[in-house]
Formats: structure tokens, C-alpha cells, sequence
């Protein structure tokens, strides 16, 4: 009898520990969403890009770690990333993006670096209905399409040197001619056409206006001309190698400039290793470390707070990747908090509640304002976000550092003026 009564009580805790276990399960259920986008692991672009990349991982992993995201229900959202190198191919892209969809299921789509190649996956995430936040692509043209789900976490390429010609007016009242030389790529070429367009509305002189090829490594045709044209300032620049090509040759040149600010490359802490060419050139950024976003910031401007502090988010990336972050890695993990706040305000995950909280979203962070456009003629455009602009100037050890200098309210120093 007292055996019989052992075994019973033993079924009956067995029991009573599946019913806890499923009762637990029932409550908190933990979903797992599938997050896809490609990297460009070599060529010209494969540093920023991994960069990028490292951000967004970061993020994902801080997530999972902390246990997920918890909706109202007390279900538990985490995320597991599907990855391919797209080796900076349009094609490539288009073939991946569509592969994971189709064929590995993938719930939530973040964009390639550049905007050409965010330009392709934006059309296959439309195509198949699926969010696709865009990360590294500043050009506005994805987002005068007619998509209604794809989201932009960079300041657009219309925008991008706006800040570095309020910068050379507020340095100099006098007339200057203006040498625009870019890269013969979408994302440039919108970035120095607004840039002529703004700087003309200020009675700025252009004096020269091209472009040269994807890849190209020879600049002195380029810089013949500027020195033919008389220009004093130049503007431009595509990507990194080719705007660290372009500023070492400049510098070994006979060009004679005052101010000199390219895109992507100066911010990035590999710009210093062409030497003191990188002295006195400046650069749009759409973060840096030295900027600091805070609750105060945030309470002052009338926004919500969201994220970690700036300091917090630079510890863990360098302690994950052992080197400082640039704002391509900035970029990454700020698109993963877009994603992680949506989810929050729409407590679900569907693509239609997500799109939803993204448009009304209104947000301060440590990467900056986050805010779209939901009109139809540029739906997902980023309209919250501004550039700073960085220069490189040296400390009193002549040790190369990076300051911001525009706008003037965050800026860490006066800009260097006329550039040596």
C-alpha cells in the first residue's frame, strides 16, 4: 500500500511539472524572427560594409541576450540572422534577396551597403511584400517609387553636403569657385547635384562639374582640370578608396585649395593612413562619438528617448570587435533599434502592424532623430536625421584627430581654415 501511495505521488508531481511547464510555455511562447541582408566581403567597399554589418550583428545579439524582446502577451521575440555575401554585384543581390524570401524563409529584410545595391533589394522586398529597413543608401531615389515598406535609416544623399557649404559661408563671405568631382554612381551623383543646386542658391561659382568611373584609381586629369578651372574649393568624392585615392593625389599635386570635403572616406579612422594628406579635409558623417544624444537632448526637443547611451553603445562595440566604431557601425545598429522600437509600439510583428508603427514613429536616439516621410511622392525617406561634418586636424602632439565641426552646436572645434 505505502509503495502504491510512493508511485502515486510520484506521477502526480510528474504531472503537476508538465502542467507548470506547459502552462509556462503557453504563457510566455518565444518566436524566433528571421532577419536577411547581404554583405560585400571584398572589394572596394567591403570594410564599410563589414562594418555595418557589425553593427546590426551587435544589436541582434544584445537582444538575444537580454532575453528578447517581450510583447504585451509576454511572448518573447528573438532573432537569428541569414547572411550572404552579394560581392557587391546588383545581380547578386537581386538573385539573394529573392533566395532568402523564397527559399529560407526569411521574415524581415535589412539592405546592402550602397545605394545601388539597396536599390535592387528594395525592389524585390516591394515585390514580395516584405519590410525592408535600408541601411549604408543615402540615395533618395528608392524612395520615389511608389514602395510603402521600405524604411531609411541614413540622412538622404540630397542632404549630404548641404552642412559643408553652410560651413564654408559661415567661414568665408567671399565668392568662391566650386570643382564638383564625384563618383559616377546614383548615390554621388544626387548628393553633388543638390549640393550645386544649394550652393549656387548662395551665389557660390561652379566652375567645374564631372565625374569619374566606379573603381577608378588615377585622378590627375581630374585634378589638371581643377587647377585650370582656378577652383578653390572641392566637393565630391563617391566612396572610401576612391576618396582616399583622390585626397592623396591632391596632395602631391600642385592644386592649391581652401577647402576640400568628400564623402564617406573622412570619417572613417583608416582615412589617416594616406598621412598628413588627410589634414584639413572634411567630411559629412551621420555619426560620431563625439556627438552626444541623451534623455536631456531628447526631453529638451519634445522627442521620446529610445536606446542606449552613446558611450554604452561604443563599449560594447569595441569590446566585440576590438576597434572603434565609424558610423557605417553606427548605421547597423541604429537600424536594428528602428526595428526593435516598431515591434515594441505595434506589439506584433507582422509586416503590416511594423510598417505601421514606422510610420508614426518620432524617436531620439544615440544615433540621432529618426522620423519618415509618409507621403507618397518619397514615402520611407528619412527626415529626421542630419549630417555632422568631421575634419581632421592635429593635436599638440601633430597626432591626427578627428573634430567636429558642424554644426556649430555639437562641434568639438573650430574648422581649419584655409585647409593647409
Amino acid at each position: 500500500m505505502k509503495k502504491a501511495t510512493i508511485i502515486l505521488c510520484i506521477l502526480s508531481l510528474i504531472w503537476i511539472t508538465s502542467c507548470i511547464r506547459n502552462l509556462t510555455e503557453t504563457e510566455t511562447p518565444t518566436h524566433t524572427i528571421s532577419l536577411g541582408f547581404t554583405t560585400t566581403q571584398t572589394g572596394n567597399n567591403s570594410l564599410v560594409s563589414t562594418r555595418q554589418t557589425n553593427g546590426l550583428t551587435l544589436w541582434i545579439n544584445q537582444i538575444n541576450a537580454a532575453g528578447g524582446i517581450t510583447l504585451e502577451d509576454g511572448s518573447i521575440i528573438k532573432f537569428t540572422a541569414v547572411s550572404h555575401d552579394d560581392a557587391g554585384d546588383e545581380q547578386n543581390v537581386k538573385d539573394l534577396y529573392t533566395q532568402m524570401i523564397m527559399d529560407e524563409d526569411v521574415d524581415i529584410l535589412f539592405s546592402p551597403y550602397t545605394s545601388s545595391l539597396t536599390d535592387a533589394a528594395a525592389a524585390i522586398a516591394d515585390e514580395h511584400g516584405k519590410l525592408l529597413i535600408t541601411i549604408g543608401a543615402a540615395s533618395d531615389a528608392s524612395y520615389e517609387k511608389g514602395y510603402t515598406s521600405v524604411f531609411q535609416t541614413y540622412t538622404p544623399a540630397s542632404r549630404y553636403l548641404a552642412g559643408a557649404i553652410d560651413l564654408l559661408a559661415h567661414l568665408d563671405q567671399d565668392s568662391k569657385k566650386i570643382a564638383y568631382i564625384h563618383e559616377n554612381s546614383g548615390y554621388s551623383t544626387i548628393v553633388a547635384e543638390a549640393a550645386r543646386a544649394y550652393a549656387e542658391g548662395l551665389g557660390y561659382e561652379t566652375v567645374l562639374m564631372d565625374n569619374y568611373e566606379i573603381g577608378e584609381v588615377d585622378f590627375e586629369s581630374y585634378i589638371d582640370d581643377i587647377i585650370a578651372n582656378e577652383a578653390d574649393v572641392v566637393l565630391g568624392g563617391g566612396h572610401f578608396q576612391d576618396g582616399a585615392d583622390f585626397t592623396q593625389q591632391l596632395d602631391t599635386s600642385d592644386v592649391d585649395l581652401d577647402f576640400l570635403a568628400l564623402l564617406v572616406a573622412p570619417p572613417e579612422p583608416e582615412f589617416t593612413d594616406i598621412g598628413d594628406a588627410a589634414l584639413g579635409v572634411i567630411g559629412p558623417s551621420q555619426w560620431e562619438a563625439s556627438v552626444k544624444f541623451s534623455p536631456e537632448s531628447a526631453a529638451d526637443t519634445g522627442l521620446e528617448w529610445f536606446g542606449p547611451l552613446n558611450d554604452d553603445f561604443i563599449e560594447a562595440y569595441e569590446t566585440a570587435y576590438n576597434e572603434e566604431p565609424s558610423y557605417h557601425s553606427m548605421g547597423g545598429y541604429a537600424a536594428g533599434l528602428i526595428l526593435q522600437k516598431a515591434i515594441l509600439d505595434a506589439n506584433a510583428t507582422s509586416t503590416a502592424a511594423v510598417v505601421t508603427a514606422l510610420n508614426e514613429m518620432d524617436i531620439l536616439t544615440c544615433y540621432g532623430h529618426i522620423k519618415f516621410d509618409t507621403s507618397t511622392a518619397a514615402h520611407g525617406l528619412q527626415i529626421g536625421h542630419d549630417m555632422v561634418y568631421i575634419q581632421w586636424q592635429e593635436d599638440d602632439a601633430d597626432n591626427l584627430i578627428k573634430q567636429v565641426v558642424w554644426p556649430q552646436a555639437g562641434a568639438t572645434a573650430e574648422a581649419i581654415y584655409p585647409k593647409p
